[in-house]
């Protein structure tokens, strides 16, 4: 699977380890920054690139990580087709694509530890989507995000 990653200087060592991870299990992964930790970064550009990148590769998922994963998550939502959620355990993460059909998985680094990361991602990218009465409220969203967002994306 293609997967855009992204951190701000923050979640920077997180994502360092998450991309490790992400190629041993065969992903394809593409890192859109930020490049170093030394140097502040600001979160809504990162954030921007990776839904806007995900909107328009039919697919592929994302990965955001900052200090808390909240800035990101409301960052990432902005852009339409984006559905990014904040996921702090396995059981969000399960939720999150069961009843949610997220493509950007958020991580809060200050609350994500290095030996649970795993087991989220890894059940965000292989849980599968309910559909079912999850699929009309799936929907009902993507309705209010056509009325109120201006823009489109290829895949939506």
């Amino acid at each position: 699977m293609k997967i855009f990653i992204g951190a701000d200087h923050r979640g920077f060592k997180l994502k360092e380890r998450i991309v490790r991870f992400l190629k041993k299990k065969g992903h394809r992964v593409i890192d859109v920054g930020t490049y170093q930790d030394t140097v502040s970064s600001d979160y809504p550009e990162i954030s921007y690139k990776v839904a806007r990148r995900v909107t328009m590769t039919k697919g592929s998922r994302g990965i955001l990580i900052c200090m808390t994963g909240i800035g990101n998550t409301i960052a990432a939502n902005k852009v339409p087709g984006a559905y990014a959620a904040l996921c702090y355990n396995h059981r969000a993460a399960v939720l999150s694509r069961e009843h949610n059909d997220t493509n950007i998985l958020v991580l809060g680094a200050k609350f994500v530890s290095p030996r649970n990361f795993q087991k989220i991602i890894q059940t965000w990218l292989t849980t599968k989507f309910q559909g079912g009465r999850h699929l009309r409220r799936v929907k009902q969203i993507k309705r209010i995000e056509r009325k109120h967002c201006k823009g489109s994306t290829k895949y939506q």
